[in-house]
């Protein structure tokens, strides 16, 4: 019983050792990867503070003035001015569609969902209703049940804009 005992720790001791060695080796290979990126994101730092330094050089007002003076001819560059500036309200926006008259709403609820439908069957002459029935849309009948409903939601007020 002693031996089986022994050799049940020494597999056992065995196979921690295993395990600990592979964790070595992979937190090894992790420290490895974030110390390559911490070197790409200090190399990027670096540049970007380059490239921000380019920006900036690039951007100073005298050398904008030179290029805009230099190049007048081509792009009528002029300074900004209180002229060039509206008011809000100045700026015309596009008006709500207007509501159909009411009669016309009415017609429209009566339908039901598909008021195309029954306005092309309602176009179809009677002298005609076999034939007309192969070549009327699908759903043409008004539907059963269809009441007409006089309250129709107004479009609400356009809002006044304030200074």
């Amino acid at each position: 019983m002693r031996s089986f005992l022994y050799m049940v720790t020494l597999v056992a001791v065995m196979g921690l050792a295993f395990w600990a060695y592979r964790e070595n080796y992979r937190t090894q290979s992790a420290l490895g990867e974030m110390s390559a990126v911490q070197r790409e994101i200090a190399g990027l730092r670096e540049e970007l503070g380059v490239l921000r330094a380019e920006w900036a050089f690039l951007n100073r007002p005298e050398r904008l003035r030179e290029l805009v003076n230099m190049n007048f001819d081509k792009l009528k560059l002029v300074p900004f001015g209180a002229s060039q500036f509206i008011e809000v309200q100045q700026i015309a926006y596009p008006l709500p569609k207007a509501a159909p008259p009411p009669e016309e709403q009415d017609l429209l609820v009566a339908m039901g969902p598909n008021p195309t439908a029954v306005m092309a069957a309602a176009a179809i002459p009677a002298a005609a209703p076999a034939a007309s029935a192969a070549q009327a849309p699908a759903g043409a009948q008004a539907p059963a049940g269809a009441a007409v409903v006089k309250t129709v939601p107004k479009p609400l007020p356009r809002p006044e804009r304030k200074p």
